[in-house]
């Protein structure tokens, strides 16, 4: 199975002033609108930047105010099989829904894991608006 980091969600109180931050700070540019704030993009990774407000995060439920990285999410070729690869890793299933599910193109669905140390994780098998699937990275064209 290949997977590539292609996302990050983080939590913070103002996303329009966090947009405006990785804009001048990091060039990066805004993919698109969501319910709870904006989605970043380097060209490669989406970084979501969201305000929950008193919405239950999952993986966070018990918590309050929470603030900083929320989870980060994995492109998978094939969402089933990933989620057997992590269940057989130690990894347990949190919630979310499979590709199967997916009605609107423009729903980017995540079915939620955690790792064996509690961290959150997404795995999605058609990505994050902005995100990139496939790169040759550096060393590979080096060598061409």
């Amino acid at each position: 199975m290949a997977a590539r980091l292609r996302h990050i969600a983080l939590a913070v109180p103002d996303p329009e002033k966090a947009a405006q931050f990785f804009e001048k700070a990091f060039g990066m540019r805004r993919a698109g609108k969501g319910l709870r704030g904006w989605y970043m993009t380097d060209g490669v990774m989406n970084v979501a930047l969201l305000n929950f407000g008193d919405e239950p995060i999952a993986g966070y439920e018990d918590r309050k105010d929470v603030q900083g990285l929320i989870h980060f999410g994995m492109w998978v070729d094939d969402v089933e099989q990933a989620g057997e690869q992590i269940v057989a890793a130690g990894g347990s299933y949190l919630s979310g829904r499979s590709e199967a599910e997916k009605k609107d193109e423009n729903v980017f669905y995540e079915i939620k894991y955690k790792t064996p140390e509690g961290f959150v994780f997404d795995i999605s098998g058609s990505g994050w608006i902005g995100a990139v699937k496939e790169v040759v990275p550096a060393a590979e064209t080096a060598q061409r």
